[in-house]
């Protein structure tokens, strides 16, 4: 039935609210920010029951492709798609589309991110079985996850009619994307009843995608016509896109393309959108502070990441603390406090958001050996 299912996997963000523990050389994704295991093994190991190797496509950066392929040996060399530097999910989804839909032009993709945690990997399965029925049937379709508050950082879906229900849940048709709206507006969202948070994960035909691209985004579109005719000329036996030649011939098209996230290149104006209610205890691993919402907390509410067994710890909530040594917080709350080999930060939890700023502040003042 689902023989022309693709997931596609975009690993190749930075994750500069997760500073000082994510680097330029060691992101998010490759960091064990769960449990055991990093970010992209844990997104890749998530579907593997519905998608063989052969079928997982990743869109990563080349600085990051020997470690992922060490941590998944199992997904086919010629599987992980190089975008020569970062142009935001907008490209990036386009590229690892153009590479699908070459292999296979009757595809339907399952656009996926790397840096998202799900509690419900079961349920999470079934909807994304949903999600292929209603778009072979030609609709972009989204998961829309239930807002728990009125957060100002998430795009929202408006709830339309109902299309189908299928595998147990409903499908509806979408009534428009708002993306980050005010706190005011979100509030309002929120208690209507009619919105979804963005998930950011999208199920479309890759014919359908391609369309779509030259509809909305033609700029886009012209490079992956280009870059089609580089695959057209890529050696038959062997049509990895790790090859040097090949990338850098990509890297000088790549220059063209713009710096656009997928919802602003093409789901905000998107014709026969859909969106199904995911109740899958979602959580975009983001920042610092959404760790507290994803590990067991203690019984005073904080979280203690890293190697060491036995922080000591008095009058102190709320709190979480990343370490490989022993560290001693007394009469805090509501901090977080990230110790690694060169940096140590430590913020109130209302703040996790702002660590970007840090990032950026070492960006322009050249402070490299941090980034």
């Amino acid at each position: 039935m689902t023989e022309h299912y693709y997931a596609l996997i975009l690993a190749g963000g930075g994750g500069t609210r997760l500073w000082p523990l994510s680097r330029t050389e060691t992101p998010k994704q490759l960091l064990k920010l769960i449990d055991d295991r990093t970010m992209f093994q844990i997104s890749v190991e998530r579907i593997a029951p519905l998608f063989p190797p052969e079928r997982i496509f990743i869109v990563t950066g080349a600085q990051y492709l020997e470690t992922m392929r060490e941590q998944a040996p199992q997904i086919p060399e010629q599987n992980f798609i190089i975008e020569p530097f970062g142009r935001d999910s907008g490209p990036a989804a386009a590229l690892g589309v153009a590479v699908i839909h070459q292999h296979d032009p009757n595809a339907i993709i399952a656009q996926l991110a790397v840096d998202h945690y799900i509690g419900k990997r079961d349920v999470f399965l079934d909807l994304l079985k949903a999600a292929y029925h209603t778009a072979s049937q030609g609709y972009i379709v989204t998961l829309g996850i239930a807002p728990s508050f009125p957060a100002t950082g998430f795009g929202y879906i408006r709830q339309g009619d109902e299309i189908e229900q299928t595998n147990g849940f409903t499908t509806y048709h979408t009534r428009g994307f708002t993306e980050k709206p005010n706190e005011i507006t979100a509030t309002s969202f929120v208690a209507s009843g009619q919105y979804s948070w963005n998930s950011g994960m999208f199920i479309w035909k890759s014919s359908r995608a391609m369309e779509e691209f030259e509809h909305q985004r033609p700029e886009i579109f012209t490079v992956l016509q280009q870059i089609q005719q580089l695959f057209d000329q890529a050696p038959s036996d062997k049509p990895s896109l790790d090859k040097s030649a090949f990338q850098q011939e990509l890297s000088v098209l790549w220059e063209q393309m713009p710096k656009i996230s997928i919802d602003y290149a093409v789901m905000e104006s998107a014709k026969q959108m859909a969106v199904i209610p995911a109740e899958i205890s979602w959580n975009d691993v983001g920042s610092w502070s959404s760790l507290f919402d994803v590990h067991r907390l203690d019984r005073f509410g904080n979280v203690f990441l890293g190697d060491h067994p036995d922080h000591v710890v008095l009058d102190t909530e709320k709190t979480l603390v990343f370490s490989e040594r022993l560290v001693v917080t007394i009469g805090i709350d509501d901090l977080i406090v990230i110790d690694t080999d060169d940096v140590l930060l430590i913020c109130h939890r209302d703040r996790a958001q702002d660590v970007r700023e840090v990032v950026n502040h070492l960006k322009a003042n050249k402070q490299d050996r941090y980034l």
